[in-house]
């Protein structure tokens, strides 16, 4: 039997038919298997919620932090929680079901290449990821108006109680560099966030104004500062994998099904997932090297 694996995956949307399909068959190789899965499971809290419960009947350990469309609160939930409180209802259902939160303690995996820190991280974005040629985000946002490409999280992403996207996402990374300078020197760490924490990956994007909603330049040196051995994101739909300062990073997203079509008619090959993060594989190929903005 093989050693049990750090896993893990992201965007699974699983309001698509195919993409609950999918999530239903991935499995464990090992009784011992870890899955990390990186935000945008659903919009819906019990479709989330539903969705994790089973990957923690089937893996040991269950990690998840949240996308953007966790956090969504549509006018149709009359009464339901949004901002803080829907974040803190999810955190609360997790943990409900043994499912390992950015509010829980760090877990530290001992298996294959431990001990290691596996930390779940919440930071959303603050706009810092400009467009080029403006320089404010109003300007951004304008540039971004005028691609087409505002992201649904300004009509359905409530920061409440605080006033703004940005402040929320300015006291989650204040917050949650406190946690991390605590961890003991001497570990190394996988960092995982919905969001990219450098604006590297967005380079790809077809759309670079998207990347106003994808990070923050904040986080920047994280990988370094923090030891991070792997970093683990999703949001961008761009599965792959990257390195910089010599430290690998993984977007593990499945993604819309019109994006896996997309990819398998262009014959772009991506790893099966969910992706492989412990024991750190031998170094992949980039399947997106060859394309100029494939998304």
């Amino acid at each position: 039997m093989p050693a049990p694996r750090l896993l893990a995956v992201s965007d699974l949307h699983v309001r698509h038919p195919e993409n609950r399909e999918t999530a239903a068959a991935l499995r464990p190789t090992h009784p011992g298997d870890w899955l990390i899965v990186a935000g945008d499971v659903a919009e819906q809290v019990e479709d989330t919620v539903s969705t994790l419960a089973s990957l923690r009947d089937r893996f040991a350990t269950v990690i998840w932090v949240p996308g953007n469309h966790e956090l969504w609160t549509r006018p149709k939930e009359e009464g339901a929680p949004r901002g803080v409180a829907r974040y803190e209802r999810l955190v609360q259902r997790c943990r409900e079901i043994g499912v390992v939160t950015p509010e829980d303690p760090y877990p530290v995996w001992t298996g294959v290449d431990g001990p290691i820190v596996v930390a779940p991280l919440f930071l959303l974005y603050d706009y810092s990821f400009l467009p080029a040629g403006t320089s404010t985000v109003e300007e951004g946002i304008a540039a971004a108006q005028a691609a087409g490409v505002v992201c649904t999280d300004e009509f359905l992403l409530y920061p409440d109680p605080y006033p703004t996207r940005h402040a929320w996402s300015d006291a989650r990374i204040s917050s949650t560099e406190r946690r991390l300078d605590a961890i003991d020197p001497e570990l190394p760490t996988v960092l995982v966030n919905h969001w990219p924490l450098t604006r590297s990956p967005t380079r790809i994007l077809r759309y670079p104004e998207f990347s106003l909603w994808c990070g923050s330049t904040r986080t920047a040196d994280w990988h370094v500062r923090y030891r991070a051995r792997t970093v683990v994101y999703g949001h961008l739909h761009v599965p792959r994998v990257t390195w910089e300062d010599g430290v690998r990073f993984v977007e593990a997203s499945l993604g819309y099904p019109r994006e896996q079509r997309f990819r398998a008619e262009r014959g772009i090959v991506t790893e099966s997932l969910p992706r492989q993060i412990l024991p750190v594989p031998a170094p992949e190929p980039d399947p997106l090297a060859q394309y100029d903005k494939p998304l």
